[in-house]
């Protein structure tokens, strides 16, 4: 690229100092430069990005549009392929939501990350039900930033991370252009995605939306996934944009039911139910202005809710009872509604600052976060014995109708102090102070017992650092303080014999990384140690009440420690003029133990010190090969999983209803490849699971239901994207 811009600017430059027409001894005869353009998939977010300094901390950005992969399918090995430690949950192949987690934590939903798009958060209650049930088509994405946990102070205190899907960007050579994405696969898979965009003086805008089905792997597994968006920009002045935004996605799934061993064992496809669905429908209004105030400072304003319900409705008994027609009654049993109702409101603001001091340029990032949330939630309601999805109650009332109001403001600053050309500094701190109000009705349960307040209030601090050993190579290092607020699940009692702590703490501890890193020829790697403590876990313990009856109480039951290495490298090489190959490994090596933690087992209190954390496998490594030839690509993967426990006790046995065991270790490997015939038309075709690994994941202890969800055998699925 450099050989052809000096030519360029040779040519420009010789013409431009001519006053007359050449002759033809003077005339540059033609030069055909040919070579191979490097197209990673995956980099490192800048030192300063936006309003968020970066400098010291493990960061990750995935490049779509260059990654061979599914999608549609959203297949999360595939997608976080490059990113080592990525726990990836998967319960079905419909592509409506990706579960993922790093260092150990939980993937319910990405909860434990600060989920956004575009910068915008997205989880649904960052207080009461943390997970992100917005859903966006990768279609629509152009990268994926993640930076890892000690970067919390600055977007948000999860333990994960933080994790921002990047949107396209509008045409900004035309007023109207269209671009068309098109997916068939196995099991019925059907997804249409369509966009318009363009520029039109200082006004631009981006809309799609997006259509799916998919009949399901599994009997009963069928879904339906609708998506819209519609994104405006006004260039007010030079240093002022505005951006107005509304985005929305809705599906409804149908859930199979959990297996038992020996019903995966025999049959995986085997469906246990044919009545229970689920169905979040979210939308996210956002308005956003970003304003460059001077040369040194940038001002972002960013104000946005997240409004919309997660609904189920389910026979919600275990694998072992059988969902049949009562013979009295000649009808199915009624059925479970549970509807909550979001109600998230946040408004941002950020300052970035850079100024010299000792002659060196330092920056600061601050601002404030108000949050203004209502989680309505309205459980065990009487539904229909029917079976398809209706949401009406046979008979009026709630058997939970409770409300989990919070306010929360954090006031957030972190300085990078340059100490000279190769080294600097962060100091960062986080102030939280909110508080979180329950109330409500849950039946046959004393009303002197429901009302709850929890209140956040506690300083967070970090530090991180940075040398650089050369403009691509450096040393990085962090620690920093998290939290996990207590969720609406923790402290409503499942029954009249749970009772929950009123005096429940938040989840805290820390995150500790360092790593050396770099980009040098050919190759490009990022190895890194790491240290993530996480106190006042929540569980049960057995007492008794002081009427002396047996009670589960539900608690801060102890501490977890893990411990790991996350190993990246990738290495490019020219095979020929047009043909490169590139190499990759990325692996994670976990440590994950509890740590002064004891649990309930039957009517007595079980020491769980030292037993490994549930669902974090030792040993995760996925390895690949990509082969580009032209304008073909062609990329083969490989995912080793280690076998995991699926409960605290360190369960190897299954239980008879399946909900507890050994997770078994797993090996998949997927083909994809692409072929653009042109710049406006691309297709990409992908073998997944090519060889029909039979498989699962995780036993969940709750939502789905407990017990085995088998993932994908094998599938097949064409792409074809057209842009004009």
């Amino acid at each position: 690229m450099r050989i052809i811009t000096t030519l360029f600017f040779i040519f420009l430059f010789s013409n431009s100092n001519s006053q007359t027409i050449p002759d033809s001894s003077k005339i540059l005869k033609e030069v055909i430069i040919k070579g191979n353009r490097k197209q990673s998939d995956i980099s490192r977010m800048d030192s300063v990005k936006g309003t968020f300094i970066i400098s010291g901390k493990k960061n990750e950005v995935i490049n779509l549009s260059t990654r061979d992969a599914a999608i549609s399918e959203k297949y999360g090995r595939q997608i976080f392929a490059k990113v080592p430690g990525v726990f990836v949950y998967d319960m079905d192949g419909t592509g409506n939501q990706i579960n993922i987690s790093t260092r150990g934590l939980d993937p319910h939903r990405g909860w434990e990350f600060n989920i956004r798009k575009d910068g915008v958060l997205t989880n649904s209650d960052m207080y009461g039900y943390p997970a992100s049930h917005y859903n966006i088509p990768l279609e629509a994405v152009d990268r994926i930033e993640l930076v890892r946990g000690t970067g919390s102070l600055q977007y948000g205190a999860q333990f994960g991370g933080m994790l921002n899907y990047v949107s396209k960007e509008p045409d900004s050579t035309k007023i109207f252009a269209f671009e068309s994405i098109n997916t068939a696969g196995s099991y019925g898979l059907l997804s249409s995605f369509n966009s318009v965009s363009g520029t039109k003086g200082k006004f631009k805008y981006y809309a799609w939306f997006n259509n799916k089905t998919s009949k399901g792997y599994r009997n009963n597994s069928d879904s339906k996934y609708d998506a819209q968006n519609i994104s405006l920009y006004y260039q007010f002045m030079p240093n002022l944009l505005i951006k107005a935004e509304w985005t929305r996605s809705n599906y409804t799934t149908h859930l199979a039911g959990p297996l038992t061993d020996a019903m995966f064992q025999a049959n995986p496809r085997l469906a246990t139910r044919s009545r229970n669905y689920y169905s979040p429908d979210i939308n996210v209004p956002s308005i956003i202005a970003d304003w460059k105030v001077g040369t040194n400072t940038r001002l972002k304003l960013t104000s946005s809710a997240v409004l919309g319900s997660r609904s189920s409705i389910l026979f919600d008994k275990p694998s072992t009872t059988q969902d049949i027609v009562n013979v009295e009654t000649n009808k199915f049993a009624n059925r479970q509604v549970d509807i909550d109702q979001f109600n998230s409101y946040t408004s941002e603001i950020r300052l970035l600052h850079s100024y010299s001091l000792l002659k060196q340029t330092s920056i600061v990032a601050a601002g404030i976060q108000y949050l203004n949330n209502d989680l309505h939630r309205r459980q065990l309601g009487k539904g229909t014995t029917g079976s398809d999805y209706d949401l009406t109650l046979v008979t009026p009332g709630w058997g939970r109708d409770l409300h989990f109001k919070t306010n929360n403001v954090a006031f957030f600053a972190e300085n990078k102090w340059s100490v000279n050309n190769r080294l600097s500094i962060n100091t960062g701190l986080r102030i939280e102070v909110g508080e979180t109000r329950m109330s409500g009705i849950i039946n046959n349960y004393p009303a002197n017992a429901i009302p709850n307040t929890i209140k956040h209030q506690f300083p967070l601090f970090g530090l991180n650092s940075q040398y650089s050993l050369t403009n691509r190579i450096n040393l990085y290092a962090g620690w920093s303080q998290a939290y996990r607020p207590v969720i609406f699940k923790d402290i409503i009692p499942g029954s009249l014999l749970e009772l929950a702590d009123k005096d429940l703490k938040d989840a805290k501890g820390y995150n500790f990384e360092a790593g050396f890193r770099g980009d040098w020829k050919f190759l490009n790697w990022d190895v890194n140690y790491f240290q993530l403590a996480y106190y006042n876990r929540i569980g049960t313990l057995a007492q008794k009440n002081v009427a002396g009856e047996e009670i589960i109480y539900k608690t801060n039951i102890g501490n977890s420690l893990t411990n790991g290495l996350e190993l990246f490298t990738q290495a490019e090489f020219s095979l020929g003029r047009k043909t490169v190959a590139t190499l990759f490994s990325a692996t994670a090596i976990m440590n994950a133990v509890y740590k002064n933690a004891s649990l309930r087992s039957g009517n007595s209190n079980v020491s769980i010190s030292g037993n490994e954390v549930e669902s974090v496998p030792q040993l995760q490594s996925r390895n690949g090969l990509t082969i580009k030839f032209n304008a073909i690509s062609l990329s083969a993967l490989h995912s080793y999983t280690a076998n995991s426990f699926a409960d605290a006790f360190n369960t190897i046995t299954p239980t008879a209803t399946g909900s507890a065991g050994l997770v078994p270790s797993y090996n998949l490997f997927d083909f994809n490849g692409s072929f653009n015939f042109s710049s406006k038309l691309r297709l990409r075709l992908n073998i997944n699971n090519a060889f029909n690994k039979i498989y699962f994941t995780k036993r969940p202890q709750f939502y789905p239901g407990p017990g085995i969800w088998p993932s994908d055998n094998r599938t097949y699925s064409a792409t074809l994207g057209l842009k004009l």
